[in-house]
């Protein structure tokens, strides 16, 4: 391979280096294929219980009254995560809209928003109300507190208990860091959290912002107590071959409500056209557990690589993995972008291309994303973001293959090493 990667860019001595990492990584690659072999199989008998034929694969038009392939993809969704229902639509533009769903159909004026884990997602903010918008739930009277996590990560219950009052309707739990330097949460632990709410406020509605995290473990959040679930078909679950998309999996009564959200009151899940996607969402979603266990690898491959060059990672190199996002704190601005750079000077679109920081919708500071996607936007495939601020983190995932993640982490350390960024020593 060392001639194949001299002329995509690689340099002997980045080469070695990353290649002596990987000899001691086998024991830890058959265990995430251990994992999704137990996945794989979940999504077979989800598939198989529904009986999914040719005929789902056709598309609707117009309404989409009677879309019986739509229908059975929401069915095989609520099989899979084990959840009465599911709303699984290519009306759901992103996760970040799928969230806003998911609370405003749950939430009325008077109802208090709970987050235990700290601060949300940068693009949640506008939504909740943090920072001002229009249409935000906050505009609409709901009020929102948050409990920060301790030190460590871990969640303070001792304040999550005095947060919890009459007001709080529901309490949303984000799996993954975002943009914070801080750990992943197991699914274990989202279901202690779980536990210790409900018997706090039994009717409290627990939902769980699951991207980046569907197919990692064995278990996904609804099957430790949560009442939705909410993630983006162009991250895990589509496999990289879903080309929109988002899904909310949960309760009936949390179901029925999003639905009414998403269309219209009294249209709810009868409406809603999929057009021709539907062969992509279903074969999407029944390679999305290979797909994720290459993703993995190449988050852990990073964590290793960059760990030995001195800097800070989460995970570090032998944590266990709840998501597929691997944070290295690069320390300076050049760092970050000279990362981003590798990402995409590795993918097999775009490039040519060379990223740089800009102000994106639903940020508050300039963002640097790399991502050479079949699908825009799709982190499922190789891509690699940050905001452009301290202590300047840069965010990798993805990889539709094992060895597009590999080469894209090589590149990454490439664009480093040509810029006296880093020091290789062997």
């Amino acid at each position: 391979m060392s001639s194949m990667y001299q002329v995509l860019g690689i340099a002997p001595e980045v080469e070695a280096f990353c290649e002596q990492i990987l000899e001691d990584l086998k024991e830890r690659f058959q265990s995430i294929d251990s994992i999704a072999e137990y996945n794989q199989c979940k999504v077979i008998a989800a598939m198989q219980k529904e009986r999914v034929d040719a005929s789902c694969f056709a598309g609707s038009t117009g309404y989409g009254y009677n879309d019986a392939g739509r229908d059975t993809l929401e069915r095989v969704y609520a099989a899979c995560f084990q959840t009465e229902t599911a709303l699984v639509r290519p009306q759901i533009t992103c996760g970040t809209h799928a969230l806003a769903v998911a609370l405003s159909a749950n939430l009325l004026p008077g109802d208090e928003l709970l987050s235990p884990a700290g601060k949300p997602y940068d693009t949640l903010e506008e939504v909740i109300g943090i920072r001002e918008s229009p249409c935000s739930l906050k505009e609409y009277g709901v009020s929102y507190r948050q409990v920060d996590l301790l030190e460590g990560g871990s969640f303070d219950y001792e304040n999550i208990r005095k947060a919890i009052n009459e007001k709080t309707k529901l309490i949303t739990i984000q799996r993954s860091k975002g943009y914070q330097m801080r750990p992943t949460f197991s699914v274990e632990k989202i279901g202690e959290l779980i536990a210790f709410v409900k018997e706090i406020k039994p009717d409290v509605i627990c939902m769980v912002d699951n991207c980046y995290g569907e197919f990692v473990e064995k278990l996904e959040p609804s099957n430790v107590g949560a009442d939705m679930i909410v993630g983006s078909l162009i991250k895990n679950p589509g496999g990289g071959l879903a080309p929109v998309g988002g899904y909310i999996c949960g309760t009936q009564a949390c179901i029925d409500r999003c639905a009414y959200r998403l269309s219209a009151p009294g249209l709810g899940q009868e409406v809603g056209a999929s057009l021709d996607l539907m062969r992509s969402l279903y074969q999407g979603f029944f390679l999305s557990p290979n797909v994720v266990a290459g993703a993995l690898k190449g988050a852990i491959f990073a964590a290793n690589v960059y760990e030995k060059l001195g800097f800070r990672v989460i995970p570090n190199s032998l944590e266990s993995r709840h998501d597929i996002i691997q944070a290295v704190e690069l320390g300076t601005a050049e760092g970050v972008i000279a990362f981003c750079e590798g990402i995409q000077a590795a993918a097999p679109v775009d490039s040519y291309v060379k990223p740089v920081p800009y102000a994106m919708p639903g940020y508050n500071c300039d963002v640097i994303m790399a991502a050479g996607a079949f699908v825009q936007g799709s982190s499922i495939e190789l891509s690699a973001d940050g905001p452009i601020r301290p202590p300047y983190s840069v965010y990798f995932q993805g990889g539709l293959t094992w060895f597009h993640a590999k080469f894209g982490i090589m590149m990454s350390l490439q664009k480093l090493y040509e810029k006296n960024l880093v020091e290789i020593k062997m």
